[in-house]
């Protein structure tokens, strides 16, 4: 039997063979979506399918996916696994989120025994579909977004399968971008399987084998001691997502979240059925909402591995908007997916405070600019999510310009490279204080302004908004936050305010700008600390009319008048009573 020494030495070397795995991909990937942005994620999991030992930071969005991928090899290829080979998929509804995130798969062998599997899902920034940059919010079926990866082999047995690869170079408008980050993908996985190798020369295949048995059963262990610190019984949620692209439709969604000593139980019976529009979001990637939101209340630095989502169980009836069948499309499965987090989110803000925040921006107004670059004669293309304003909690502010919370560790990519690589002006990035943040004892934090000048002959510019009609939810009267949207300003037109947008081409001079919504309040707002109004009116976040209008708040001569405040905020919080 293992002892527990070994037993750590052995999770700390799989770890570190994920972090070393994930580093390499970022630093020799050829899109900036990859290196800048980091929209991807990687992991190992055991050779049975249970799910994930080891992980590095990522997108929790494509961490909680990567053990469904590994049930499709497993599904399909059975014992016609061989050692080198490299299956690729992206097929969204059995392990997937969209066409444009990658899974890349191999498996580890030692002495012909199959060990585990080594997982990378990345976002190919290009697979071909009706628009430039693929993933579109006006597709209304998956055929429409690019090219199908049905669990095919990449590598058979080390050698590259030159017939696949050829299909995915004819299908890509940038075959360099997308086979460059293949490579670098590949690479980084090569550099994980040698670290997984070392481990089992220096402690033997068997004590490899038993450590990660060991560790599922550990989180297990874990995750149900977590659960008892939870509040038990029935909490329920409902929202509306703005629409789903084609319509203008809201769409009806809602959570049942039933804690018991033994199961934390998410039932999303009742939400809308599948829609026309590609904001379906494939079970995985609902699973993986859950989950998310799952380890941010029981144990955020908990190894997210098999064992700990053993007493995680999600129920999405096939057919619904969280659980599509084919051919629904899911380019913008996020718009969706998002709120599989925020409605259990919404649920138990308000019974664990201590754990959970006010609303926050939510979407992540994911945005391609992409176009022909004259300067260097190949294409070009920003592929991003965008950074927003985190909910307040119930003892501070909330956070500002942070990625929205299913993108985890993505960065907001540096307009200096974008700059000095494409035909693009980054014009402006600040906090949004125009549109503000949802006020309370403790505001919210604010979203950004970022906006880009077209530079090239022409670009195409596409956008998927979400949280427009329906705002950041504040908690305990704390107010809502804004609204995220975007303004196109094209020559000679009057500006206009969208939500969604599909391969516009826009002309040089022309200007994109994207305002992203700040978080909910916390709190009755006539119950901050005027200390903390005068400071907020000091850094231009708020102005004076604010400040006495809503925090009841009198200033004067850039001090704070304390009795015209007393009598101010009383005289406001009985008008409320009334």
């Amino acid at each position: 039997m293992i002892n527990q020494f070994t037993l750590e030495l052995i999770e700390n070397g799989l770890e570190v063979a994920a972090q070393e795995m994930f580093y390499a991909f970022g630093r020799t990937a050829k899109s900036p979506v990859i290196y800048e942005v980091l929209d991807y994620a990687v992991g190992i999991t055991d050779y049975k399918g249970r799910g994930l030992v080891a992980q590095a930071p990522g997108v929790p969005g494509f961490s909680g996916v990567l053990d469904f991928t590994i049930r499709e090899v497993l599904d399909k290829w059975n014992n016609n696994i061989k050692e080198g080979d490299i299956i690729a998929t992206n097929i969204p509804y059995s392990g997937g989120t969209h066409l444009n995130d990658v899974a890349l798969i191999m498996p580890i062998f030692s002495r012909d025994k199959l060990l585990g599997f080594i997982v990378n899902k990345g976002h190919w920034s290009e697979i071909g579909g009706m628009h430039f940059g693929s993933w579109t919010s006006d597709a209304t079926e998956v055929f429409q977004e690019g090219l199908q990866l049905p669990n095919i082999k990449l590598f058979v047995e080390g050698k590259p399968n030159k017939d696949v690869i050829d299909i995915i170079s004819a299908n890509s408008r940038m075959p360099s971008a997308t086979l460059g980050d293949m490579e670098a993908q590949i690479a980084s996985m090569k550099v994980a399987l040698r670290r997984v190798n070392t481990l089992i020369d220096k402690y033997g295949l068997e004590n490899v084998i038993e450590a990660m048995d060991k560790l599922i059963e550990d989180g297990a262990k874990l995750s149900k001691l977590r659960l008892s610190k939870l509040p038990k019984g029935v909490f329920e949620a409902e929202d509306y997502i703005d629409d789903d692209g084609i319509s203008d439709n809201p769409v009806y969604v809602k959570a049942k979240v039933t804690i018991t000593d033994d199961n934390f139980i998410v039932d999303f019976t009742g939400s809308s059925d599948q829609v026309k529009g590609p904001i379906n979001s494939p079970l995985p990637a609902t699973v993986s909402a859950v989950r998310e939101i799952f380890m941010a209340i029981t144990d955020p630095h908990a190894s997210p591995n098999a064992g700990y989502f053993s007493t995680l169980k999600v129920i999405a009836p096939e057919g619904s908007i969280f659980n599509p069948k084919k051919p629904a499309p899911t380019s913008t499965y996020w718009e969706s997916m998002s709120y599989a987090t925020d409605l259990v989110w919404k649920a138990l803000a308000p019974h664990i405070p201590d754990k959970l925040s006010a609303g926050h921006f939510l979407s992540i107004l994911a945005t391609i600019l992409g176009g022909y670059n004259e300067n260097t004669n190949e294409p070009f293309a920003i592929v991003e999510p965008q950074p927003g304003g985190w909910g307040a909690c119930n003892e501070k502010d909330g956070e500002s310009a942070l990625v929205a919370s299913g993108d985890g560790e993505t960065y907001i990519a540096s307009a200096e490279v974008y700059e000095n690589r494409m035909p693009i002006l980054v014009e402006r990035i600040s906090l949004n204080t125009e549109d503000g943040s949802g006020h309370g004892k403790y505001r919210g934090g604010f979203g950004i302004i970022k906006n880009y000048i077209i530079r090239s002959k022409e670009a195409y510019f596409t956008v998927s908004i979400g949280r427009s009609k329906f705002p950041p939810w504040g908690v305990n009267g704390g107010y809502n936050g804004p609204s995220n949207y975007a303004i196109i300003y094209e020559k000679g037109e009057e500006p206009k305010i969208i939500r969604k947008a599909a391969s516009i081409k826009l002309k040089a001079g022309d200007k994109v700008s994207l305002h992203s919504a700040g978080g909910g309040g916390w709190g009755d707002p006539l119950d901050r600390d005027p200390e903390l109004v005068l400071n907020d009116v000091k850094n231009e976040y708020i102005n004076y009319n604010i400040a006495q209008k809503i925090y009841g708040v009198v200033i004067e001569n850039g001090k704070i008048n304390y009795q015209k405040t007393l009598e101010l905020r009383s005289k406001l919080k009985n008008s409320k009573t009334k």
